[in-house]
């Protein structure tokens, strides 16, 4: 029996300092809705909590939702309900991968309302917890590296590359064969990276670091990034890459939506900036190709070629405590919150 009203963990306002924002969400009683056509409840059985996630909090995520809501842009659990439609008639009963909805409560609470196209049917190969985190960061790899291939690179740069994206980008790197240069922040990182098998990693935080990017993107012909981080890095990979380059930015880790860039060298070099936006690239993807991707991402979670490191698994009543400790290192693995 489907409850009137659920708990979730509920955003009052943004704040721009990300422990704050953390700090002020509460667990209420939300109203639980009736799924409309093409629509379906999921009752929750974990939620990842990933950056965008902490970014969304203070109000510098790419789509702000209406507050109060509940934040979560992922998670996985059964279908309890569908609305009007195949799709999600079909769905009612299964276990899903799905991703929330910008104008609706998201994934940080018992049940979640989302579109049925927003839903991957996992096999059962696939554990919940490992699904629950099947969307945001594995779609996005196959959506940046399908868009590298495509474009003829013949390699790639991957910053904050020991993130869980970042590790994914190091296995399929290595299972498909395909040259990427891995930028990391600190030596530890860069040894985690290189104990996966990682081939080319560079920490920034080395004096040569920019001449030893710039080397190393001439040796592999790396003419495009992948870029967690925003704010000055798209120049700096700009720079240190061939003319007719292009820098994908699919995060904003500096914390800022400001991009420093010079101009004249991006008109001279014909080069340039694109936001990756995974919603939007679902759906200008297609249903055949999301369906290929989806089914090749579970098959790489069930081999182990992909795999999400979880720290902590948090209920609700203790997901303030889990958040700020997945801030304070996010190199050590998720929390997931299991409502």
């Amino acid at each position: 029996m489907i409850p009137s009203a659920a708990k979730a963990l509920v955003l009052p306002d943004y704040q721009l300092d990300h422990m704050a924002a953390v700090r002020s969400l509460r667990l209420e009683e939300r109203p639980v809705p009736t799924p409309g056509p093409g629509q379906v409840l999921v009752r929750v059985e974990a939620a990842a909590c990933n950056p965008s996630d902490i970014i969304f909090l203070t109000g510098n995520y790419a789509t702000p939702k209406e507050l109060p809501t509940a934040p979560g842009w992922e998670g996985a659990g059964t279908v309890v309900a569908a609305g009007p439609g195949l799709f999600g008639g079909f769905l009612r009963g299964r276990r899903v991968a799905f991703g929330s909805l910008e104008t609706a409560d998201g994934s940080w609470g018992e049940y979640c309302l989302t579109e049925a196209a927003r839903c991957i049917p996992l096999s059962k190969d696939v554990s919940t917890e490992q699904a629950a985190d099947l969307i945001v960061n594995p779609m996005s790899v196959m959506g940046m590296y399908g868009e590298a291939r495509r474009g003829g690179h013949r390699a790639a740069i991957s910053t904050a590359a020991a993130s869980q994206l970042g590790r994914m980008m190091v296995a399929l790197s290595k299972r498909e064969g395909y040259p990427i240069i891995h930028t990391v922040r600190r030596p530890e990182q860069a040894e985690l990276l290189y104990s996966l098998g990682a081939e080319h990693v560079l920490d920034s935080s080395t004096p040569n670091f920019e001449e030893d990017l710039a080397a190393k993107a001439r040796e592999l012909g790396a003419t495009i990034a992948f870029d967690a981080i925003a704010g000055e890095s798209p120049a700096q990979l700009l720079a240190a890459m061939p003319p007719r380059s292009k820098v994908l930015v699919y995060g904003v880790l500096a914390g800022v939506r400001e991009m420093p860039m010079d101009l004249g060298s991006v008109l001279s070099n014909a080069s340039g900036v694109e936001g990756f936006y995974l919603v939007h690239w679902m759906e200008q993807a297609g249903p055949l190709r999301l369906l290929l991707d989806a089914r090749k991402v579970q098959r790489l979670f069930a081999d182990g070629t992909f795999k999400t490191q979880i720290a902590r698994r948090v209920s609700l009543n203790d997901a303030v405590d889990g958040i700020e400790a997945y801030i304070n290192d996010m190199t050590a693995g998720k929390t997931l919150i299991c409502p």
